[in-house]
């Protein structure tokens, strides 16, 4: 298909969620434009002599002429940058898209193979993700972002421009109305299909909206994060080196606040304090933090340093975490997918993982019809909004849960006891796994076996999420009737020993 007739897509956003799906919808012979408000996401590497050239005119880079940038480049430490982690839901998407993206990703990431609890008292417990031996996939937000933007600006039928803010869409005539930030000229383009990929606050989002009656709600949490940056420590060799376990996700829960760590591939640690805002409010001084950390949390302040936690605390910004559902998805040609669609709360990892799994549900439905008129993008469209929107409302309850899991629930005996239940009777299972992923919608048939709703949610893309929390239930109705007959039979056993006891007197 020649450029001038390759229908045309508008993508507002150039996060990894943007960047896939212009590699998507290029794959598929759409010609995509993707535009960006920022002036570029990331800091560019400090040895590119055309660093605003980039960023003004990213699609000037072609057949790798230009150096490429996640050679020598990380993530800016003032951006909200709590690490991401992927899982095989993520991944599956990523594979369907451009599977050489796995293997770039996952080389600047780090495998975690389960949590580690650290208890106020001292000692530590492991918990496995998967007896399988599945794991997660920790990596910096700015790094991701930086390998898919370029996998985005190589590929001919894409072009990027920063420092371009959407202002409105006119719905019936297919044409999105910007801004360059620049110049502040404003300007028409227009589309045959619009992807507003453009986060949390999505300008699109806002427009469909006023346009539409939208079933919409936000819940701000009332817990803020705070990231802390843990920096490498130095080996007997004099080699950087790990200051905790590198195959773990590292929890230190305190009922009312959490702190997390998740390791880098350059040895440091990302970190993130999650605490009311009066928790806050009372750490705006050495004073108050250093003597907070000694009792919460001495051993990670044994590692960090007073001198580096004041640092960090005092120039990192306390961010808000938020809860979007929408329904529905779109209007005409125009869809909103990722934060825009579905903003979660990050105890779950499933953020990220559920918005490339958006792109891939998507790109299927358009690679399934032939025809590129405006009747069928709608038809499409509304589709996706139908079979998406019950598993987008799952993921984010089943995200807003794991709040309270995090927290306080992982250093709990039930909570270990139910886990040791679960890996048991999952252990002796058999739930056979689709891994053919090329025409999979969802997978809203619920399998067979006993499966951990863990298991099912971040290492089964086969099962929806619907199906999995649905199944999820059932198995934990299960568990409490099994609780309810032991503890019947047990007290059974004891008022019968006791009748047969006075018997003997």
């Amino acid at each position: 298909m020649n450029a001038s007739s390759a229908p045309k897509a508008v993508i507002v956003g150039a996060g990894p969620v943007g960047c896939l799906s212009a590699i998507a919808l290029a794959n598929l012979g759409w010609h995509v434009t993707v535009y960006e408000r920022r002036s570029g996401t990331l800091p560019l590497p400090v040895c590119e002599p055309s660093a605003m050239t980039f960023f003004l005119s990213i699609t000037d880079m072609r057949g790798g002429s230009h150096q490429p940038l996640s050679s020598n480049i990380q993530a800016n430490p003032r951006q909200r940058s709590i690490n991401l982690t992927l899982s095989a839901r993520g991944i599956t998407a990523l594979q369907a898209v451009d599977s050489t993206l796995v293997e770039r990703i996952l080389h600047n990431a780090v495998a975690l193979r389960g949590r580690m609890v650290h208890h106020l008292e001292g000692n530590t417990t492991r918990q496995q993700y998967d007896r399988r031996g599945h794991c997660l996939y920790s990596i910096e937000r700015g790094l991701l972002n930086i390998i898919l933007l370029e996998a985005a600006a190589s590929v001919p039928d894409i072009t990027i421009h920063f420092l371009h803010k959407a202002q409105s869409v006119d719905f019936d005539n297919n044409t999105l109305r910007l801004v360059n930030s620049v110049s502040g000229q404003e300007f028409d383009d227009h589309f045959d299909l619009c992807i507003g990929a453009d986060g949390s606050h999505s300008v699109i989002r806002h427009r469909l909206m006023v346009a539409t009656q939208m079933e919409y709600s936000q819940h701000y949490l009332s817990h803020e994060y705070v990231e802390i940056k843990l920096p490498p420590g130095v080996d007997t060799s004099g080699h950087s080196a790990f200051l905790l376990d590198s195959d773990h996700l590292h929890v230190w829960p305190r009922g009312g606040f959490t702190l997390v760590a998740m390791p880098n591939k350059n040895k440091s640690f990302t970190c993130a304090l999650f605490a009311p805002k009066d928790v806050f409010d009372n750490l705006q001084s050495p004073d108050t933090l250093v003597p907070f950390f000694k009792t919460h949390f001495p051993d990670l302040l044994s590692v960090l340093g007073e001198k580096q936690l004041v640092l960090e605390l005092q120039r990192n910004p306390r961010s808000q975490m938020i809860t979007t559902k929408a329904n529905p998805y779109h209007l005409g040609a125009v869809i909103i997918i990722g934060d825009a669609a579905h903003s979660m709360v990050p105890f779950y990892g499933q953020g990220l993982n559920c918005a490339l799994e958006d792109v891939r549900i998507l790109s299927i439905l358009l690679r399934r019809e032939e025809g590129r008129d405006p009747s069928v993008i709608r038809q499409v469209l509304n589709h996706y909004s139908e079979c998406r929107h019950e598993d987008l409302i799952a993921i984010c309850d089943l995200a807003m849960d794991s709040h309270l899991n995090m927290r306080h629930s992982v250093a709990t005996w039930s909570y270990m006891i139910r886990a040791f239940i679960d890996n048991a009777l999952y252990a002796i299972s058999d739930s056979p796994v689709i891994t053919d992923f090329t025409e999979m919608i969802s997978g809203s048939k619920v399998p067979s076996g006993w499966i951990p709703l863990y298991s099912m949610v971040s290492f089964r893309p086969d099962i929806s999420y619907s199906a999995a929390k649905k199944k999820a239930e059932r198995q934990a109705r299960l568990v409490e009737s099994f609780g309810v007959a032991v503890s019947i039979l047990g007290f059974g056993y004891i008022f019968n020993f006791f009748i047969n006891l006075n018997k003997l007197f």
